[in-house]
């Protein structure tokens, strides 16, 4: 076999149907852990009838952050059942939530706290544009690869979670000590275009690969360049932003919404006067370092140290005048307006494309017309003489590989560890290509069941907090299907009738040699009366950023489907160490 033992992965792909290392000796350590909290609880078990709960939290934006923030602090205040989660598992805004909590050394210990200190923050100021600009030119330089999704983390993400957080998943879990493992997931875009093997994608403290595949890599090497099985060139680790954007990054699946994007950058790129100042701020440091260099400040040899220090762009007005034109020319204003129309043209395009498509005309030759018509005329703007020289300036030369990327739709893409590898486990598609794509998990099934249903993981409770919108039962449905596909022990779920208009707060599905599956819709009957729809309304998926009074009654809403449901969750914890201990 191609792969290494767990305990020899460090720069290797481990190709095996087990856990990490790492990942067993926290699962032995959590559940003598969750048998102390269940002795409080006052249920009596052995170690060997402690059962394995996954708690997953859904996608749906900011309403699924804020949601599962508000259910998990009511799991700590009712007789600490959130002590006895050995697994949390989240798909796109319940990661937002997730990304904050690890923030806090041993966050359940002090939950009360920490959610005092993620509302203030989501109640407070947006992250400056100037932070926002930066945070998107620091990935710009120092990625290999620029996709989409770094232009999503900087600018889109952070005006949901109000932080730029630079801290990595290794640095935040080497904190922990008495807390749930996470489980962040995504999924392998080419992987559910193509139907190539295996799309379900995770990223714990330990590993990052595919779920049902059994291919991974360690965490802090997710995103390095791999050939063969070993670490060929390494990247620094993706940071927190990033990740949340990769796990959130809901437009990455869908063409026709790509004008939203392109309102986007339209709206980043309008106000010139800030890109020109800043600018104006790096040509007049430059200036200043050339000043000091002039007069004979330091060595020659920390000069030329200094050198290799600078990015490449500090050298160019050394080099050449004409690689920094002044910002207040004309030049620079019709180089402005001539990118200006570059995203006016997409912008149009996808407008017209997106009309088509909703009034159910889908001309086919007319969008292929038009989209070659709209790369020429692109074509024809970038090879003009004054935007060829502002080509490889900053912010420009960001500007255009983000088109560069909306003309392909180019998100989360990252190496590929798994190419040129030969193992009859993996896709051999999967194995030939260099790259590979990553996208919200929420396109495929809004609620990472799949990262906990890996037989290795043995669990034996699932409790499905569901923030979607729309069918209330349809990630559970979804994952019912796809697991009899897969043959994949997973219980039948069936729903009652007007239920899905109409859902309660709490459902058990049950089935033989298979999880108990507990499944709790955020707006119901129960907590909601008859206005459902207007909780909906009020709380959609895409919308700005919630009020602070938005935010506290949609925690106590959150919280009222478990602190109404305790003892049933307690009655399943019992019967399943009654299945256990009748096995035994």
């Amino acid at each position: 076999m191609s792969a290494s033992t767990p305990q020899e992965s460090g720069g290797k792909v481990r190709i095996e149907p087990s856990l990490n290392k790492n990942e067993e000796e926290f699962v032995d350590r959590r559940r003598y852990s969750v048998l102390q909290s269940l002795k409080k609880l006052q249920i009596e078990c052995s170690k060997d009838e402690v059962p394995n709960i996954a708690l997953l939290g859904s996608g749906g934006g900011q309403r699924a952050m804020v949601g599962l923030l508000g259910s998990l602090v009511q799991l700590q205040k009712t007789s600490s059942l959130l002590d006895c989660v050995l697994y949390l598992s989240g798909v796109s805004g319940s990661t937002w939530c997730m990304a904050s909590l690890y923030q806090e050394p041993d966050w359940s210990t002090k939950l009360e706290t920490v959610k005092d200190k993620i509302i203030q923050r989501l109640s407070g100021p947006a992250v400056s544009w100037g932070d926002a600009f930066a945070k998107l030119k620091k990935y710009y330089y120092e990625k290999d690869i620029f996709s989409l999704t770094d232009f999503w983390a900087a600018i889109v993400i952070t005006t949901y979670v109000k932080e730029i957080d630079e801290h990595t998943l290794t640095e935040q879990w080497s904190q922990q000590s008495k807390d749930p493992l996470p489980i962040y997931t995504v999924i392998d875009k080419q992987g559910k275009q193509l139907n190539e093997g295996d799309p379900w994608f995770e990223i714990t403290p330990h590993e990052a690969g595919y779920s049902l595949t059994g291919a991974f890599v360690d965490a802090s090497n997710f995103g390095s360049q791999f050939h063969k099985g070993s670490k060929k060139n390494k990247q620094d680790e993706f940071d927190m932003l990033y990740l949340q954007a990769l796990c959130g990054s809901a437009l990455a699946d869908e063409d026709e919404i790509g004008k939203f994007l392109w309102q986007k950058i339209q709206d980043f790129f309008q106000p010139k006067d800030k890109i020109f100042e800043e600018m104006r701020k790096q040509q007049d440091k430059r200036r200043q370092e050339g000043l000091r260099r002039e007069r004979g400040t330091g060595s020659g040899k920390d000069f030329a140290a200094g050198l290799k220090l600078l990015p490449p762009e500090a050298l160019l007005p050394h080099i050449s005048e004409r690689s920094q034109p002044d910002p207040n020319s004309p030049a620079t204003d019709q180089c402005y307006q001539e990118l200006m129309k570059i995203v006016d043209m997409h912008l149009s395009v996808s407008t017209a494309l997106d009309e088509d498509l909703s009034g159910g005309r889908m001309k086919i030759v007319d969008k292929y017309a038009e989209k070659l018509n709209l790369k020429r005329r692109t074509m024809d703007i970038l090879s003009g003489n004054k935007l060829s020289e502002w080509i490889n300036v900053w912010p420009f030369d960001a500007w255009m590989s983000i088109i560069k990327c909306m003309d392909l739709w180019i998100w989360g893409r990252n190496y590929n560890f798994l190419h040129k590898m030969t193992d009859e486990a993996v896709h051999s598609t999967v194995l030939k290509s260099g790259t590979r794509d990553f996208e919200d998990a929420g396109m495929l099934l809004n609620s990472p069941y799949f990262s906990v249903l890996r037989k290795e993981r043995n669990i034996d409770l699932i409790i499905s907090l569901d923030f979607s919108d729309g069918d209330p039962f349809m990630t559970v449905k979804d994952a019912a299907k796809t697991c009899r596909e897969r043959n994949i022990p997973f219980p039948d779920v069936i729903i009652p009738n007007g239920h899905s208009e109409k859902p309660k707060d709490f459902y058990v599905f049950k089935g033989q040699n298979a999880p108990t599956v507990i499944h709790i819709p955020l707006f119901n009957v129960i907590n909601c009366g008859d206005k459902i729809e207007a909780w909906r309304k009020k709380y959609r998926t895409f919308q700005g950023p919630y009020s602070a009074e938005m935010i506290t009654d949609l925690m106590e809403v959150a919280g009222k489907n478990i602190t109404n449901n305790k003892a049933k969750v307690v009655k399943e914890i019992r019967a399943i160490i009654g299945q256990k201990r009748s096995r035994h």
